[in-house]
């Protein structure tokens, strides 16, 4: 595998940030409260405040509805982790996770206009998680779920949902899922290929996997194999959890067994979501036109420069490489057009809606080398929300 200084001349400049500027960053903290009013007079005090603000109170303690008009309440994004599946740093536990979770702020504030509010759990337990956030629900408008480990987060994810009125999304699981089908529509369109007449190769059986998994089948592609640490999941394997057993029922068509060499020997696609490595050899194998998508952090799968050699279109999750497959193109404007819609729920034909805006972004600029846009351009963010707003009035079914 080659070196990152032996890329090649198509490869965008690595940003090298010293440690002191990243510590120096995130002093104190990355958030801040601001005031949307000056508290500069003893008029703005009682009005903010004691005696004004109890007429706020009595009118919600009447009618609840009005404390969407009158408090953040109904804008505010809660960002949720227990810290079990922070990054690629595994179970770091809850106070090692904030950075993270004030950054996920940071990103719905940018992008997004939204506020948020991390909140991080000293507790693993899905019942404990699940009550907390249905005592806390008054202080927000949504859950960004975030960084919680596979397979309790999809048993999390779902009864976080089934209690709450407000939208609720796992983001490891749903925004990777809908930024990868923007990013395979950027790709087969570039390349003049039928998505539904991929074989694809799924490598990592954790969330992600699994929500990208499922959002291929419902977009018509028909041969997807996922491979967990042991290899091919599929009807031959007595050791699946209940998560992996549904899977092994929707894919694998085939019914291939063994390990990532059967796997990719004459697949179409690969799609990493796993912090292995894949050789080139194996890459070397795969069908021509063939689609590279490694995505694990911050060492992808295999390195762009070897995939290149094989495949027509690569894409990573790093910033320095072309076609960058980040989360930030999708949950900051999916979570915007839930709110604005005022929907209960982020449904399956919001997130297409969502990967279809992020892809229409690129228009004429389409490229092997530019299947998304930049997680910097500002078009994104209030495109997603738009399409999101609109598929979350139109009728269910």
């Amino acid at each position: 595998m080659s070196s990152p200084e032996s890329s090649s001349s198509t490869r965008t400049p690595q940003v090298v940030v010293e440690d002191s500027e990243i510590f120096d960053s995130h002093e104190g903290g990355k958030l801040s409260v601001e005031l949307k009013y000056p508290l500069d007079t003893q008029r703005a005090l009682s009005i903010a405040y004691t005696p004004g603000v109890a007429q706020v109170s009595r009118a919600i303690a009447t009618d609840r509805t009005l404390a969407a008009k009158y408090t953040w309440a109904h804008r505010l994004v809660a960002v949720v982790s227990d810290g079990s599946a922070v990054l690629g740093l595994g179970d770091i536990g809850a106070a090692a996770s904030l950075p993270v979770m004030e950054g996920k702020s940071a990103l719905f504030k940018a992008f997004a206009g939204l506020d948020s509010i991390p909140i991080v759990l000293d507790t693993k337990d899905p019942d404990e998680i699940v009550e907390t956030l249905i005592r806390l629900r008054p202080t927000f408008g949504a859950v960004n779920l975030e960084d919680i480990s596979a397979p309790r987060c999809f048993e999390i994810e779902r009864r976080v949902i089934e209690a709450l009125d407000c939208p609720v999304m796992h983001d490891d699981q749903h925004g990777t899922a809908i930024v990868v089908l923007a990013a395979l529509t950027g790709a087969c369109t570039v390349l003049d290929r039928d998505m539904s007449a991929l074989r694809v190769v799924v490598s990592g059986a954790g969330a992600a996997g699994v929500a990208c998994t499922n959002i291929l089948l419902a977009k018509g592609i028909k041969d997807i194999t996922v491979l967990d640490s042991k290899g091919i999941i599929g009807a031959d394997r007595t050791d699946l959890n209940p998560f992996k057993a549904e899977l092994a029922e929707r894919t694998n068509p085939s019914g291939r067994t063994g390990g990532l060499a059967e796997a990719l020997d004459g697949a179409d696609m690969f799609l990493g979501l796993s912090a292995g490595v894949v050789p080139e050899e194996l890459i070397a194998t795969m069908a021509p036109n063939g689609i590279v998508f490694a995505l694990s952090n911050p060492d992808p799968e295999i390195h762009p420069d070897a995939a290149r050699k094989h495949a027509a279109v690569v894409a990573t999750g790093r910033s320095d490489f072309p076609n960058q497959i980040n989360n930030v193109l999708a949950f900051p404007g999916v979570f915007r057009g839930a709110l604005d819609a005022h929907a209960r729920r982020i449904t399956e034909k919001m997130k297409v809606a969502a990967a279809e805006a992020i892809f229409s972004v690129v228009g004429d600029d389409l490229a092997v080398d530019h299947i998304v846009p930049s997680a910097l351009d500002p078009r994104v963010g209030p495109a997603v929300a738009a399409a999101v707003a609109a598929a979350a009035q139109e009728p269910v079914g």
